[in-house]
């Protein structure tokens, strides 16, 4: 088996290519950032042929008008390609060019004349591309550390590929994750909002965790959930996919998603390598 991995790192502009990048430095990768993709077969050799190490793991950012070069490139040569796609709401890319005050690709290269164009227009450019990513990463509300942690799991030099599960809560009025393999809706249950000592809390306090999981619909439910996951992660493990993201989803993020966010964890955790998040319970 061939060891040389290329890594392309695409997406998104202004969803956090560079961040990603010099994360991936960090890790051990040697990292080129906008690599004329006119030379790429003069890289495809040197990766093949030299023995420097720094060509052992290399990562490269493209943009959506190179991207299926690279990638048709590199599928056709004997090197490991791993794909991450980054992507980010329109209003949180449009907040990131007006905050940084930088040129969008599409507007320095003449195809289109306004941001909000710009963003369409690369969209629409890889609404067939982004199926092919390994790992498709929503930024709108990632941090830096939050990132790197995602990256290092699944991108990592030093350790074995594991199956591991991300468990994250959400609120259907901020929108579904977009990055989630298993979205599952939990509205239906008694909502603790509406108890007036319960309403400020969320489900990381004890009453409303027992609040909610005290009901004879919830506990059904989370019998029903843990028979199908108990399933497919079975499945998925053995097709070996080495990382899942489940997300459970209330009215705002709060209560009942929390609730059952951290049951899935707690059950789980002894048994896969697994992470969890609370994506809205901050969010007023």
């Amino acid at each position: 088996m061939n060891e040389q991995n290329v890594v392309l790192i695409t997406g998104m502009s202004g969803a956090g290519k560079t961040t990603a990048m010099g994360i991936l430095e960090d890790m051990g990768y040697h990292c080129i950032d906008n690599f004329p993709v006119q030379l790429i077969a003069s890289l495809g050799k040197i990766i093949n042929t030299e023995p420097d190490p720094r060509y052992k793991n290399i990562a490269l950012a493209t943009t959506a008008m190179d991207y299926p070069k690279f990638l048709q490139y590199f599928e056709n040569i004997d090197v490991n390609i791993h794909i991450v796609f980054l992507d980010a709401s329109n209003e949180k890319l449009l907040l990131r060019y007006k905050f940084t005050r930088r040129h969008h690709p599409m507007i320095i290269f003449h195809k289109a004349k306004t941001l909000e164009e710009a963003i369409e227009l690369e969209r629409d450019m890889f609404d067939a591309l982004s199926e092919h990513a390994i790992m498709h990463i929503d930024t709108t509300k990632l941090d830096q550390h939050e990132l790197k942690s995602m990256l290092m799991e699944k991108l990592a030099l030093d350790s074995r590929r594991v199956f591991s599960i991300s468990f994250v809560s959400f609120g259907y009025k901020h929108g579904v994750p977009m990055d989630a393999d298993l979205v599952f809706d939990v509205r239906f249950l008694p909502n603790p909002y509406y108890i007036e000592e319960l309403k400020k809390q969320t489900g990381d306090d004890a009453p409303v965790y027992d609040y909610v999981m005290s009901f004879d619909q919830t506990k059904e439910y989370v019998r029903h959930l843990k028979n199908f996951l108990d399933f497919v992660f079975t499945q998925y493990k053995n097709q070996n996919k080495s990382h899942i993201m489940v997300a459970i989803g209330c009215t705002g993020g709060h209560h009942r998603s929390v609730t059952i966010t951290n049951w899935l964890y707690s059950h789980y955790r002894d048994q896969y390598t697994c992470y969890k998040s609370h994506r809205d319970k901050k969010v007023g």
